[in-house]
This record gives structure tokens, sequence and C-alpha cells, in this order.
């Protein structure tokens, strides 16, 4: 899927972009536990599906960083087959997989177009542990920001891509109604302000989307990675028998 926006709007980096739900090639077999391993319990107090860490990669790792299953996604928060992805595998990968502390949960934003830049700005303009769930929940809204790009109309768009490029995330963000979203979900305005106002930013998560298709050869999202192995664009019902044919039963 791809949004039809006009040229106009080339607010990503020079990056060579993939697709949503472009399969990203022959998935390489993970390393199957010949027997189910061990939950692993948190540290006193806590959860393994409340603790959140920052990767060096920028991603953001939900559970136990010492995971012997590490599941790392690249989603895209424009993508709708990360938003099915997301609607089907939330609950049941925190609450089965995650909290058992067998498996480690990370979430890298992935640039599929201009749209995902202030998305992913405002998504990752508060608390790192806040990052997944208003991911989810940016998935579980997505519709509407089609609408309301839609109802922005051409010469709205075509405007703010005559502006600066440093300028243009704030009023993208506004006519797709992001804007409005996270400051429903306490993102302030001043906050989104500055964090939309953070060209250095922007060009973080270009850099890193770089990063993911030249490294590990992302061509599609939700791409995934197993404990070291590209699994390509997979849906829940796939996913989560490799996650048990791993350990994780």
């Amino acid at each position: 899927m791809k949004l039809s926006a006009p040229a106009t709007l080339g607010l990503v980096l020079a990056l060579s972009l993939a697709a949503c739900g472009k399969d990203a090639g022959d998935a390489a077999a993970p390393t199957e536990s010949a027997s189910p391993l061990a939950k692993v319990a948190p540290p006193a107090g806590k959860s393994w599906a409340e603790t959140v860490t920052v990767t060096p990669e920028g991603g953001y790792l939900m559970g136990n960083p010492a995971a012997p299953i590490k599941l790392v996604e690249f989603g895209a928060l424009s993508c709708s087959h990360c938003a099915d992805f997301a609607a089907k595998a939330s609950a049941p990968l925190r609450d089965n997989y995650v909290a058992s502390g067998r498996v480690s949960y990370e979430l890298r934003l992935f640039m599929l177009n201009p749209y995902d830049v202030p998305a992913a700005m405002l998504a990752t303009c508060g608390a790192p542990e806040a990052v997944i769930p208003l991911s989810e929940q940016f998935w579980a809204w997505q519709p509407n920001m089609f609408t309301n790009v839609q109802n922005a109309g051409e010469a709205r768009l075509q405007a703010i891509g005559a502006l600066p490029p440093d300028q243009r995330y704030a009023p993208l963000a506004e006519a797709a109604g992001m804007t409005e979203f996270f400051a429903a979900r306490g993102i302030s305005a001043d906050q989104a302000k500055a964090c939309l106002g953070n060209a250095a930013r922007a060009t973080e998560l270009a850099n890193q989307t770089q990063a993911a298709a030249e490294k590990y050869e992302v061509q599609g999202t939700p791409t995934f990675r197993l404990n070291g192995s590209n699994l390509g664009t997979l849906g829940w019902e796939q996913l989560e028998p490799l996650l048990q044919k791993a350990g994780a039963r």
C-alpha cells in the first residue's frame, strides 16, 4: 500500500524506500529448540511487559533484554499491513511471550513515506516506554489519517511541500490529524512543536531507515528478524509458530 501524496511532499531524505507488505525475500530458518525454554522471572516488583529499553540501533525493546528469543520488527506507522499485524499480535505477543521473559520484542520504526516522519517524531516524543503503546494506538487510528489527508486537499499539501524541508513536519502532522491524535494521548502542543521542529531527529530517523535497508535488507513492512534470522514480511499466524519452535511453548 502506498499513499497518493503529490511529489512536492518529498519530506524523507533521498532513500531507497520499501513498500508496505512487500515480501522481503526468502526467510532464513531460525534455530529450533528441542525443548521449551524456561520462563524468566522479572526483577521483584516489575513486569517484563512494562520494561522498555532503547537499543543502540534506535529501536524500542520491550521485555527481558537478555531474553533467549529476540524478535525485531521493522514497522512503518503509515503501513496498513503493520496495522493489521498490531491488531492481531499486540496482546498475545505481550501477554503470552514477552511477559514470560523468554521473548523480547523490539520495534524499529521505518520511514516508508513522508507521513511516517512526523508520525515517528511524535510517537517518540515522550518517554521510551510510551513508544510501543502509542504506535499500536496509532495503527488502530491509521484509517483516520488517510481520510484527513484526503480531505486536506491538493492545494494544502502542495503548499506544505513548498516549505523549507525542516518546516514541513508540523503542518503535515496537522493536516493528517496526527497532532490532535497525540495531544489526546499526552503529547502537548508545545511538546509536539519542539519535536516536529527537530530536524536532526528527522535526519536520524531517515538514517536508521537507510541502515535497515542496507544492513538487514528490509524491503517491506512489517519485516521481522528472529534471533538474527531475516523472516521477511509475515502475519501473526505465520510468526507465532516460529516463536514456539524457538522455545516459547
